[in-house]
C-alpha cells in the first residue's frame, strides 16, 4: 500500500480534536473561496465547487460557513486572493514529497516549506524534481460499513473504476480522473456514503520505508499537514502494515 492510502488510515485512527477540526475547516474554506473565485458561486455550475463543497459538507462543516466562504470567493463579503503553489522535495529514506499548498503569501510559505522538511531529515528541491513520480486520479473512500465489498466491485466495474482497496476499516474506489464524477454518482445513487473524495496525486513508483525512517516520514506528513496553507501532501513511501498499524495506534 502506497503512502496516500497508508496516511489516510493512519488519520482516520486519530481522534478528532477541536484544534484539527479548526485546520480542516479552514483549509476547505480555502477550497471553496478559491473554487468559487475561479468558477462563479453556483455548485451546479461549477465543478470544481460542488466537489469542495461535498467535502466540507463531509467534515460536518457548519453550511453559513461554506455560504461565508462562496461569498469571499465570489467577492461579496469581500476579496481573498490565495494562489496555487506546489512544493516538492524529499523525505527521510528518499521518499518524494508533493506537497499542495494555497497561500495569500508564497514569499512567507516558501521559507516556511524549506524549513519543515529540514526540521524532519528531509531536503526541499526544485521544481519537477518529484512530480513526474506522480499522476492524477479519482480516489473515493468508503466505511466498510457503508456498503459490502462486491457491492463496491460491482459498481467499479460499471463505472470504469480502476480499483477497490480493503484498507481494513474502509474502501478505497480509485479511478481515472475523468471517470470520477461518474462513480461519485453511482455512489450518491446507491445512497452509499463517502468518507471523502477527491483527485489525488498517486505515486508510480514507490519506496520501502522501516523502522525510524517511518516514524521521520510520518511526522513530516503531520508536520505538513498541520500547516495552514497546505492542502494535500502526497508522498510515495510504502511500508509493512505492521508497520503502520504500531505507528498509527
Amino acid at each position: 500500500m502506497a503512502g496516500h492510502s497508508h496516511w489516510a488510515k493512519i488519520k482516520r485512527t486519530k481522534s478528532a480534536i477541536d484544534a484539527r477540526r479548526g485546520r480542516e475547516w479552514g483549509k476547505l474554506a480555502r477550497r471553496i473561496i478559491v473554487a468559487a473565485k475561479v468558477g462563479g458561486g453556483n455548485p451546479e455550475e461549477n465543478l470544481s465547487l460542488r466537489y469542495a463543497i461535498d467535502e466540507a459538507k463531509a467534515a460536518n462543516m457548519p453550511n453559513d460557513t461554506i455560504d461565508k466562504a462562496i461569498k469571499k470567493g465570489t467577492g461579496e463579503l469581500g476579496a481573498e486572493n490565495y494562489e496555487s503553489v506546489i512544493y516538492e522535495g524529499y523525505g527521510p529514506g528518499g521518499v518524494a514529497f508533493l506537497v499542495e499548498c494555497l497561500t495569500n503569501n508564497r514569499n512567507r510559505t516558501a521559507p516556511q516549506m524549506r524549513r519543515i522538511f529540514e526540521q524532519h531529515g528531509g531536503q526541499l528541491g526544485s521544481t519537477n524534481c518529484v512530480a513526474w513520480m506522480f499522476q492524477p486520479a479519482g480516489a473515493l473512500v468508503v466505511s466498510c460499513d457503508a456498503a459490502e465489498e462486491d457491492t463496491l466491485m460491482e459498481l467499479a466495474l460499471e463505472t470504469g473504476a480502476d480499483d477497490v482497496e480493503n484498507q481494513g476499516d474502509a474502501f478505497q474506489i480509485t479511478c481515472q480522473p475523468a471517470a470520477f464524477g461518474k462513480v461519485k454518482a453511482a455512489l450518491a445513487e446507491r445512497n452509499i456514503p463517502t468518507l471523502s473524495g477527491r483527485v489525488a496525486m498517486m505515486p508510480t513508483r514507490t519506496v520501502p520505508v522501516t523502522g525510524d525512517a517511518a516514524k521521520q516520514v510520518l511526522a513530516l506528513m503531520e508536520a505538513m499537514e498541520e500547516h495552514e496553507d497546505v492542502q494535500n501532501v502526497y508522498a510515495n513511501f510504502d511500508m509493512p502494515d505492521e508497520v503502520m498499524d504500531t505507528l498509527a495506534g
